[in-house]
């Protein structure tokens, strides 16, 4: 009589640990997520984080200050801060609102410590809406239609009515119309009081209305 034999199946696919899906291919939500989960964020992951959003970390430092020097050095401390704090971040969905506040954070960090009177910024051509409030976009790779309409004229007038805006009042202008960022943000950054912040937007757009009339009229 034959003896039986017995049948192993190998179980070798189902417990093999999963290969971990490369940081480039992460959306960024999965990204930040990567950065998040382990005690210090992951090189490749942060690495990878880092190549995505530091064009973002250079726009707004170009804004806030153009004429300065050492805006690389600014911009790898903005990832020395984030690197430190990111496990803080909450939400990993407003890492971009997050990542600008970081950087304007610095930026007045070192405002307050150099005691100077930064240039004039250099800031796309506003528009203008219905109820006289002006909005300003980021600079993209393709000129718009309205960057197409604008003559050098009212370009040179632009510079020449935002250089004339007290520094207290182009900063507060970048925080709020190019970065965004709501009236308590502002207040809390600069350090001055919700009505301080509001008066201070309202009289710089006052001034820029006011100097650049002629070039805002249908």
């Amino acid at each position: 009589m034959s003896q039986s034999i017995p049948i192993t199946w190998s179980t070798a696919e189902a417990t093999s640990p999963q290969i971990p899906v490369q940081a480039e291919k992460l959306s960024n939500y999965d990204l930040i997520l990567r950065c998040q989960a382990g005690l210090r964020p992951e090189k490749a992951a942060f690495s990878e984080l880092m190549r995505r959003y530091q064009s973002h970390v250079d726009r707004v430092l170009y804004h806030l200050a153009p004429d300065w020097s050492d805006r690389s050095d600014l911009a790898q401390e903005v990832w020395i801060r984030v690197y430190r704090n990111l496990k803080r971040l909450q939400e990993p969905a407003k890492f971009r609102g997050w990542l600008s506040r970081i950087t304007t954070n610095l930026f007045y960090d070192e405002l307050r410590k150099r005691k100077r009177v930064s240039s004039p910024l250099s800031l796309d051509a506003p528009r203008i809406f219905d109820d006289g409030e002006m909005d300003w976009e980021l600079p993209s790779g393709d000129p718009g239609p309205a960057e197409q309409l604008a003559t050098r004229e009212f370009y040179d007038q632009l510079r020449e009515a935002i250089a004339d805006l007290p520094e207290v009042f182009r900063i507060t202008i970048v925080l709020r119309e190019i970065e965004g960022m709501a009236y308590e943000e502002i207040a809390e950054i600069t350090g001055v009081s919700l009505g301080t912040v509001k008066s201070r937007i309202a009289r710089a757009r006052q001034r820029l209305q006011l100097q650049l009339q002629a070039y805002l009229q249908d």
